[in-house]
């Protein structure tokens, strides 16, 4: 939990969470029980072996995966009894998403990228507001610029930028350094953490850099399925074989 929190105010809470998929060889447990709770303003690394199922339990607080079994509530609401359109918008004013590969519309420029939930919401001032978080991710001279004519690390300041644009309570971040050099991909952590720590939102990292867990409050390991350990990520001692 953050430093300065006197009392637990859990921005997600996960409560025996199951998903299972049917398959032609059969049901495949995807998650087996996974039980979280994150506080408002905690920033927590979730780590783990490819497959242990890290990326479907953020897509499950994102609303766009839906549970077999168990409780998801994000910001006190419950998801379960949310239809497909509330749950756009309750990511369109209070989610951000930053995914390994980017996800920025090919055909849009850097500012219109950016813009997209405010324009969603109906925001007259959706360009203005995209063209400031441009300039405070250090890409306002891209602004004029499709995602092809940018460099990786160029894309991921823009996906940064339009996940917090609209300063949403919780940002979800996906191996956001996945498809980065070394160099690059720690500019844009430590450009994650800068905006967390002035927002003061509630960060989910999902990591294979102990170097990134490390940054968090706190470390979540997952395996097969389920949490099989968690501590401060900074006291951890062995991330470099906990991170996989």
């Amino acid at each position: 939990m953050p430093k300065d929190s006197n009392a637990f105010d859990p921005a997600v809470e996960l409560d025996d969470v199951r998903l299972t998929l049917q398959t032609a060889a059969g049901a495949v447990n995807i998650l087996r029980g996974f039980t979280l709770a994150v506080a408002r303003g905690e920033t927590v690394a979730v780590v783990g072996p490819s497959g242990s199922g890290k990326s479907t339990m953020l897509a499950i607080v994102a609303g766009l995966e839906r549970p077999t079994s168990g409780r998801v509530r994000v910001a006190g609401r419950d998801l379960a009894g949310m239809s497909e359109d509330a749950l756009a918008l309750f990511r369109r004013d209070g989610v951000g998403i930053v995914f390994q590969s980017f996800h920025l519309v090919p055909t849009m420029t850097a500012i219109e990228n950016v813009a997209i939930p405010l324009e969603l919401a109906g925001r007259g001032d959706a360009l203005d507001r995209a063209a400031e978080c441009l300039e405070a991710v250090g890409a306002a001279h891209r602004r004029d610029h499709y995602p092809a004519q940018l460099s990786g690390g160029e894309q991921q300041r823009v996906a940064l930028a339009r996940a917090v644009v609209a300063e949403p309570g919780l940002v979800l971040a996906d191996e956001p350094t996945g498809n980065l050099d070394g160099a690059t991909g720690e500019a844009i952590i430590a450009l994650m953490f800068e905006i967390q720590a002035r927002l003061g939102n509630t960060l989910v990292l999902v990591t294979h850099d102990a170097k990134v867990a490390e940054r968090c409050d706190r470390l979540v390991r997952v395996g097969d399925g389920r949490i099989v350990g968690e501590g401060a990520a900074a006291a951890a001692g062995m991330l470099s074989h906990d991170v996989d």
